[in-house]
């Protein structure tokens, strides 16, 4: 008797497909949403040649552009995660843990669907 390996359903990978590809296309608009704040932060207006005393507000849009870039980094990486996720749809590979080889819960992969790990092994981590 041959054992099957333990994954989700052709039916199940398809919604989880159409969830990560949902999200992707949000955090793509979000992260160009970053940029274009970013980069308007750095615009050459004559903001700078003013004579006006301003270096309370300047240390708070430098502070911004810092924000808003490692905001950009992290939503980059979320991306990256969800085509990881996406991959592992096409291999049929997702929604297995890769510490425990158990199924990762529905519930959790809708919320969190690049998730690789399910809550039992998340709290073995602790």
């Amino acid at each position: 008797m041959v054992e099957e390996k333990l994954r989700y359903s052709d039916a199940d990978l398809a919604e989880f497909k159409e969830i990560i590809l949902a999200k992707i296309e949000k955090a793509k608009a979000d992260l160009d949403l970053i940029k274009s704040a970013y980069m308007n932060d750095l615009n050459n207006g004559t903001d700078d040649t003013s004579p006006t005393f301003k270096a309370f507000e300047e240390g708070s849009e430098t502070m911004s552009k810092e924000a808003n870039s490692q905001l950009a980094i992290r939503q980059e990486k979320f991306i990256r995660d969800l085509k990881n996720a996406l991959f592992r749809v096409e291999n049929k590979t997702y929604g297995v843990c890769k510490v425990t080889g158990k199924l990762i819960s529905k519930e959790r992969l809708k919320i969190v669907p690049h998730a690789t790990m399910s809550i039992e092994a998340k709290n073995l981590q602790r």
